[in-house]
């Protein structure tokens, strides 16, 4: 409750009464001078001698110490009228927080060493470069034989390890004695591994990395080159690739392609942490060619296998490539009678000739089993392929050969050896001949076996997924001729 100011307290009317004694005292001091000081005059005249001072100075004392006593006992009084009731203090058994300094020590023997763990720490990064090795990069940069061994009894480390691609990178963080105390890399696309090494061993921090798919569309017009039209439609070089791997068993992309086909598409980029780590895969894709539209959707079915396929749930994925290399012109094709170029004489040839530097790779047509591999009179080095029964194909004048042994069995696009000019041939270039039941035909006309549509309850599934993007790749077409119109 609050103090009335109006009314005197305690404390006050002590005040009061010490200034009312002080007052007092000293008029009394003063009129007893004064008269002290006329009656020693008067009894230095009268020769008398003065009184004795000695009860007065009691009777004084007496006032003086009667009033402390009185001051004292009502000053507490008064003092203790404006304090709060006393009340009762309970002390509990509570944990002492722990200081800043006892945090950091716990967090260091959690994380082991978290003084050098820290991603801002001042990291050494060195990046890998072709031909490399963990073991050269590692003793480059003064890391013991055992430190690595302690890297690899992870076997999860082991396998990123073991797996390193120029780009790659690597950091290392040394301690004030110039000793490596910590090693930083990716083990994977999205984990990162900080590594650091003390008396006690070796501890490891995993930080998991956001990984994220972006989608993108883009819409090209053939004008000079593939490529080009990928390019100025803001694709890298590997997802045009991409997108004529889509393709490649319908279209011909050396030959085939033509200046107004266009093509659309739609395809995703992998961030990680809000940067591009890589390019993704094409989702789908319409390619106009000769007038002839093209779709092609990525598809993955129940068993977990992914395949481009047609927009009627066929792979695009045909029996056959329609060209098993990479060449830069055709130097002969197929036809009835020719003149040889080194015999001299009017002869059919059988097959066409895709012009090639020597040992570019030459893939095997079809999945199928090696016939025969060796040395024949005209063809040098060549490879038979069996596909089934009714399909073979033969790759002649070859530098050298794959690995392979007559009976093995090689899957499509699997290289089976090297262009060269072996046998009668004037330059480097692939003799291809594509046979039905010991037949040759065309490779560049023949008619390949069209590959059986998905089954219908997994067609189903298909359709649910595709219809939706093939009517955005229609839409985003047609847009593009309105706007180039």
């Amino acid at each position: 409750m609050p103090r009335n100011r109006d009314l005197p307290t305690g404390a006050d009317r002590a005040q009061d009464l010490l200034a009312h004694v002080r007052q007092r005292l000293k008029s009394i001091q003063f009129h007893t001078y004064t008269q002290r000081a006329v009656q020693w005059a008067t009894w230095s005249d009268n020769g008398v001698a003065p009184l004795s001072w000695q009860r007065r100075h009691w009777v004084l004392a007496g006032i003086v110490f009667g009033a402390i006593v009185v001051a004292g006992t009502v000053i507490p009084t008064g003092a203790s009228a404006t304090r709060q009731p006393d009340t009762a203090i309970t002390t509990l058994d509570l944990p002492v927080p722990m200081l800043p300094s006892d945090v950091a020590f716990a967090d260091a023997q959690n994380t082991a060493s978290a003084d050098v763990v820290d991603d801002t720490a001042d990291w050494n990064i060195v990046t890998v470069h072709s031909g490399q090795t963990v073991a050269d990069i590692f003793q480059k940069n003064g890391v013991n034989p055992t430190t690595l061994q302690h890297l690899l009894g992870d076997a999860a480390n082991a396998s990123g390890l073991r797996n390193i691609h120029p780009g790659d990178e690597f950091a290392f963080l040394r301690g004030a004695d110039g000793i490596v105390r910590g090693v930083r890399f990716d083990r994977d696309e999205h984990t990162r591994v900080i590594a650091t090494f003390d008396s006690a061993g070796m501890h490891q921090r995993l930080i998991d990395r956001l990984i994220e798919r972006r989608t993108h569309v883009a819409h090209g017009v053939i004008d000079h080159s593939l490529v080009d039209a990928g390019a100025q439609a803001g694709m890298s070089y590997s997802m045009v690739l991409k997108l004529a791997d889509a393709f490649g068993y319908d279209i011909d992309f050396a030959q085939d392609l033509r200046q107004g086909d266009s093509f659309t598409v739609i395809y995703d980029e992998l961030y990680r942490e809000g940067e591009r780590l890589r390019d993704g895969d094409v989702i789908a894709a319409t390619f106009i060619n000769h007038g002839k539209r093209f779709s092609a959707f990525r598809y993955t079915d129940a068993s977990g296998s992914t395949l481009f396929y047609s927009d009627d749930g066929r792979p695009m994925r045909k029996a056959f490539l329609r060209t098993p290399v990479d060449f830069t012109r055709i130097s002969s094709t197929f036809t009835a009678g020719r003149m040889h170029p080194i015999l001299g004489t009017m002869r059919a040839h059988r097959g066409v000739d895709y012009a090639a530097p020597t040992g570019t790779p030459v893939r095997a047509a079809g999945e199928g089993k090696i016939a025969f591999r060796g040395w024949q009179s005209g063809y040098g080095n060549v490879v038979i392929l069996q596909h089934g029964g009714h399909y073979s194909t033969l790759y002649g004048h070859m530098s050298k050969f794959a690995s392979l042994h007559n009976g093995q069995h090689v899957s499509q696009g699997q290289t089976i050896g090297f262009v060269g000019m072996t046998g009668l041939a004037t330059g480097p270039h692939l003799h291809y001949e594509f046979r039905i039941d010991g037949a040759h035909r065309d490779p560049l006309t023949v008619t390949l076996p069209k590959p059986e549509p998905l089954p219908q309850i997994e067609l189903a599934r298909f359709h649910s997924q595709t219809q939706p993007m093939l009517a955005k790749l229609k839409t985003l077409e047609a847009t593009q001729l309105a706007f180039a119109k």
